[in-house]
């Protein structure tokens, strides 16, 4: 019985220090090279865990709509980067910096979005602060 709760407790502690490395995965489906996405409208802004999202519509080059879907980080950690979940609307017409995924379907991890007026919000996986970016805050408008 004793060596059955101490190969239980090991297996437990082994888990618990093991689980972070699971918990979240990496940038691997995404190509590196940032694209510049211009006239982008915004269809919605899911602010929610575990990943911001942002879908948008863009015209391709014969002037067909696309429809796109990027990701950001966290609610928590676009917060300290000055993001709100008033930040971006449907509608907004936007410049996304995106890295494309490589198996090239319309979605990616957003890098920064800027505003018809200068403004831009950064994603929080290209490290930096809050001073990098002017950001939009609670009720701002444009």
């Amino acid at each position: 019985m004793k060596l059955k709760l101490i190969a239980f407790f090991s297996l437990a502690g082994v888990l618990a220090i093991c689980s972070p490395t699971y918990a979240h995965h990496g940038n691997a489906a995404y190509d590196m090279k940032e694209v510049v996405l211009k006239g982008a409208t915004v269809t919605t802004f899911a602010w929610a865990n575990p990943h911001t999202i942002i879908t948008f519509d863009v015209k391709d080059d014969k002037g067909n709509p696309v429809h796109w879907a990027g990701e950001l980080g966290s609610p928590s950690a676009l917060t300290n980067l000055g993001w709100t979940k008033a930040s971006v609307h449907p509608g907004d017409v936007i410049t996304i910096y995106i890295h494309k995924s490589k198996v090239g379907s319309p979605v990616g991890r957003i890098a920064h979005i800027a505003f018809a007026d200068g403004t831009e919000l950064k994603d929080s996986s290209g490290g930096g602060d809050a001073s990098d970016y002017k950001g939009k805050g609670e009720g701002s408008q444009y």
